[in-house]
């Protein structure tokens, strides 16, 4: 059996290479986000399992490589995979939806509260009080307390549901929205469920953690933006689609909003250019939620799991596609 990386952000994949060697499984690593198809073909051709992260996986490719049985995505999100085509051609398409839970939901807190409690600007504070030889908060208040707020979290899944966890403790007032999740998990959560309009209208820090698909694109946008309260604050740690990034940017340099906190974006790295550079009142993260050294480690381990079960003939854990295992 033959496995193939199509792209990866670890330093290098030494240590995959070694296990899958123990096991007698051939391995192969590369760098090929942003090549056209004809060269993904040329590479990927001979491989039985693919592992992807961003090159984009389309119907055409697909169809142009019969060999590939199973299709890994490093990661949660897998927009840039078509499952229909997986499915249409055999492929079985699996990811990896439990390796960052806690660390997506760690960095969505740290920037609802970044946001709350005027981090990034307390710094210019200091710095220009410091200057001056005295205290000027001019540029800094008004703060208000968290406890008492509303926090509306859209999307309570595997990391929305465990934020809710974590910050019903701060006495925030959780509203949160998810017509996917079963009767059973949201009565687990003890949180009430609304209508999105009613989380626009009434939060002070919108927080988002839904899968992005046409239901879910630009979520943020001029007419969502228009019910916000001026004091409201949007944080996305999501996908970069789900906010547009324009709208959001007039709303947030015209007072229509308090500001914003953003760690994923609809290209990336961002162009110099993006709308929201330069708004001070808008935090920045370069799509780190998702970094740590443990969360390094277990989805590395995941991965190899699969690819591992999948040699002796059993299936991935987590497959998106399962009509593909049936038929």
């Amino acid at each position: 059996m033959k496995v193939a990386v199509t792209d990866y952000i670890e330093d290098n994949l030494d240590w995959e290479a070694g296990e899958l060697k123990k096991a007698g499984i051939a391995f192969s690593a590369f760098q090929l986000k942003f090549k056209p198809e004809d060269e993904l073909v040329a590479t990927l051709a001979d491989a039985d399992v693919i592992v992807v992260n961003m090159v984009k996986f389309t119907d055409s490719l697909l169809a142009r490589l019969p060999r590939c049985k199973l299709l890994i995505r490093h990661g949660i999100g897998y927009d840039n995979v078509d499952v229909a085509a997986c499915t249409k051609h055999k492929v079985i398409f699996a990811y990896q939806p439990d390796y960052c839970v806690d660390d997506v939901a760690e960095h969505a807190i740290a920037l609802i509260f970044a946001c709350a409690r005027k981090v990034p600007a307390s710094r210019t504070t200091l710095e220009d009080s410091s200057h001056t030889g005295q205290w000027d908060f001019s540029k800094l208040f008004p703060l208000y307390r968290m406890k008492g707020k509303t926090l509306g979290v859209i999307g309570t899944g595997r990391i929305g549901g465990t934020l809710v966890r974590r910050l019903k403790s701060f006495g925030f007032r959780i509203l949160a929205n998810d017509p996917y999740l079963s009767d059973a998990r949201k009565a687990e959560l003890e949180v009430p469920f609304v209508e999105k309009d009613q989380i626009f209208r009434e939060a002070d820090f919108i927080t988002i953690h839904t899968a992005l698909g046409p239901e879910t694109r630009h979520i943020i946008n001029p007419a969502s933006l228009a019910l916000m309260k001026p004091t409201a604050y949007v944080i996305n740690t999501s996908r970069g689609g789900m906010v547009d990034a324009q709208a959001l940017a007039e709303a947030c340099r015209s007072g229509r909003i308090a500001g914003a906190a953003i760690d994923v974006f609809d290209v990336e790295p961002p162009p110099q250019d993006h709308p929201l550079f330069g708004l001070d009142n808008v935090i920045l993260t370069p799509h780190l939620g998702w970094a740590s050294v443990e969360s390094g480690d277990q989805i590395r381990k995941g991965i190899l799991d699969d690819i591992l079960r999948f040699s002796k003939g059993e299936s991935a854990r987590n497959i998106v596609n399962k009509d593909v295992i049936r038929k």
